[in-house]
């Protein structure tokens, strides 16, 4: 596995997600016309965003615990909304899952036990 190409799947996929969130709360489909003070829930998305870009595996690691968030709201909208901002619920909650994915595989690849050299019991 090329922990490097997984680290940037990562980033890519956060980025999707926080383009998705702004895009969907501004002009896709607001809660409100002319958007909505809803797109605040990308802050949180931003946190994680250095800490990715430079490999640190803590911050992939936090960051499937942070995930469920947006996974829940997707999941919630996807079943309570209409039209496009249904469509984009279910786009926010596959986004989600895969980034949940990427990051628990770079915790999992990225261990210093999986380092060449390391004995294993």
């Amino acid at each position: 596995m090329n922990i490097r190409r997984l680290q940037w799947f990562s980033v890519a996929l956060l980025l999707s997600l926080i383009a998705l969130s702004v895009a969907w709360e501004l002009w896709l489909a607001p809660l409100r016309p002319g958007g909505s003070w809803l797109v605040l829930k990308v802050l949180p998305l931003l946190f994680p965003l250095r800490g990715m870009l430079h490999g640190r595996r803590y911050t992939f690691q936090w960051t499937t615990l942070m995930i469920w968030l947006y996974f829940t709201e997707g999941v919630v909208r996807a079943s309570s909304d209409r039209g496009l901002s249904a469509w984009l619920a279910a786009l926010e909650t596959a986004l989600s899952l895969t980034l949940f994915a990427s990051c628990a595989a770079y915790s999992r690849y990225s261990a210093p036990s999986r380092s060449k050299g390391a004995s294993t019991l």
